[in-house]
C-alpha cells in the first residue's frame, strides 16, 4: 500500500491556480485507505472548492487509477464532465497522479491534493500503517531475511 496525506487545500488552490471547472479524481485502494482519497474526502474537497468560486464539473473513483485500464474506463465513462473540465483534480499518490496525466486524450491539466510518504504495511486493525518499504531500487530483503535496513 501507498500511504498519502492530503495536501493544505491552499496549497491545492494556489496550484490550481485560475482553473475554474475542475473534476475530481480519487482512489479506491490506497487513498481511500488512508482516508485521503475516497468518496468522503472527494466530496469533502468538492464542496471547499464550490466555497471558493470553483465549479465541480463531476469526480469519479477508480479502485486504482494508477492502473491504465482503470483510469481509461473511468475518464470514458465520464466522458462529458471531463470534457468540461479545465484541470484534475487527483486524490491519490503520485502513482495515480501519473497514470491520470499520461492517460488522459485531451491532455487536461492534472494537480495533485495529496502527497506520497512511503510504501507500508496495513496491520490486521486496519489502523496502523507500518513503513516496511522506501523503493529505493536496491532491494536485499532476501539477503536480510525480508527486513528493510533502510526503513528498519
Amino acid at each position: 500500500m501507498i500511504v498519502s496525506q492530503k495536501k493544505p487545500f491552499e496549497e491545492i488552490l494556489k496550484a490550481i491556480g485560475p482553473s475554474k471547472k475542475i473534476f475530481i479524481i480519487g482512489c479506491g485502494e490506497c487513498a481511500t485507505t488512508c482516508k485521503t482519497g475516497g468518496e468522503k474526502e472527494v466530496l469533502e474537497i468538492k464542496n471547499l472548492l464550490e466555497q471558493k468560486g470553483k465549479i465541480v464539473t463531476g469526480s469519479t473513483i477508480p479502485d486504482a487509477p494508477c492502473i491504465a485500464s482503470q483510469i481509461k474506463a473511468h475518464l470514458a465513462k465520464n466522458r462529458k464532465a471531463v470534457s468540461e473540465a479545465e484541470a484534475f483534480l487527483v486524490l491519490a499518490c503520485g502513482l495515480g497522479v501519473q497514470s491520470v496525466l499520461e492517460n488522459d486524450r485531451n491532455k487536461t491539466p492534472v494537480y495533485t491534493g495529496c502527497d506520497t510518504l512511503f510504501g507500508s504495511v496495513l496491520d490486521v486493525t486496519g489502523l496502523i500503517f507500518s513503513e516496511r518499504c522506501a523503493m529505493c531500487g536496491e532491494c536485499v530483503l532476501n539477503i536480510t531475511g525480508g527486513i528493510c535496513p533502510v526503513t528498519r
